[in-house]
């Protein structure tokens, strides 16, 4: 079961794309950053000053799509109050004059109209997806999975749109791994299309061993589906975890030759992972005008010290 619950933000500018909604799955349990996710919803852990899910709406807010709906689970109140507006807290920042920081705080509201629905029983990402379908209706839609993160300054989600202009149907993610990785992914079968960044996608398998796997090709966490998307959801068996998988849906769609697949080179960050989670802060970190030159230098020292024994100028004690 899903339930509504009534949306909270202001609309953006209206698209001028055929794509206008994103899908954001947000109903995991983040148990493998217990226990900081005891009482905090995995995607409110943050990054940097932001938490992850708002980099997430950003991005489809940046690619044109004003229309945000989250689907959430139990305990996932933090995100719903997250992009509400928080009158008290804006009321004692304009009373400080404090411009930055209560534009900071307003901007979460402002991104999109944001709306939630709750996945009553984690059945799994293909589920997720259902659980959207009256929101969505029979438009074409975006889905972006919390746990990855696209650098602000790549342009993916665009051009998952413009390939779904170009050629309708089902447009997926794309990135070249490790074989000894593929299992961790769900793994595209594809041709070529005669253009360098567009593949047609033949086939789906999720998470195969690397003897099965068809390619070296991974989805990622970016999606813009046909609506023809619900219909297969729905008579979608449960599969590999005993949950309706978005992959084998896709599957059947790439047999009657409507999905596509744009292959991404960029910067991705995998938030999902608590060493990627690490890296992922530093990476940004780094890149901020505000912060990157200083803790860029301080970051240096750090390294720096690890390697000749010491740590802030202070030999490491002996074991």
């Amino acid at each position: 079961m899903c339930r509504m619950i009534a949306p909270h933000a202001t609309s953006a500018p209206a698209s001028v794309r055929a794509v206008t909604k994103a899908v954001v799955p947000a109903a995991g349990l983040g148990t493998r950053f217990l226990p900081a996710t005891k009482a905090t919803p995995k995607e409110m852990l943050p990054v940097v000053d932001k938490p992850a899910i708002q980099y997430v709406v950003e991005e489809a807010a940046a690619a044109g799509l004003d229309d945000v709906l989250m689907v959430t689970g139990r305990h996932k109140r933090a995100i719903e109050d997250h992009f509400d507006n928080a009158f008290e807290l804006e009321q004692a920042l304009a009373a400080k004059g404090d411009t930055v920081r209560l534009d900071s705080v307003r901007d979460p509201a402002r991104l999109a109209n944001i709306h939630h629905i709750r996945q009553g029983e984690p059945l799994g990402l293909g589920h997720a997806v259902l659980c959207a379908r009256r929101h969505v209706g029979d438009q074409p839609f975006a889905v972006l999975l919390g746990d990855d993160l696209i650098d602000p300054r790549e342009t993916l989600l665009s051009r998952m749109l413009d390939v779904r202009d170009q050629y309708a149907g089902s447009v997926v993610a794309l990135m070249e791994v490790d074989p000894e990785q593929i299992h961790l992914y769900g793994c595209a079968a594809v041709e070529a299309t005669g253009e360098d960044d567009v593949v047609r996608v033949t086939g789906l398998v999720e998470k195969p061993s690397r003897r099965d796997a068809p390619s070296t090709y991974a989805v990622i966490g970016r999606y813009v589906l046909d609506p023809a998307v619900f219909d297969t959801l729905e008579r979608t068996p449960p599969g590999r975890g005993g949950e309706i998988q978005l992959t084998d849906a896709l599957q059947e769609l790439a047999a009657d030759g409507t999905v596509h697949g744009v292959v991404f080179d960029g910067l991705r960050y995998d938030t999902g992972d608590k060493a990627d989670y690490l890296r992922t802060v530093v990476r940004l970190a780094c890149a901020r005008d505000d912060l990157g030159p200083e803790f860029t230098s301080w970051l240096k020292e750090f390294v720096t010290g690890l390697e000749d024994g010491t740590v802030d100028g202070r030999h490491r004690q002996a074991a």
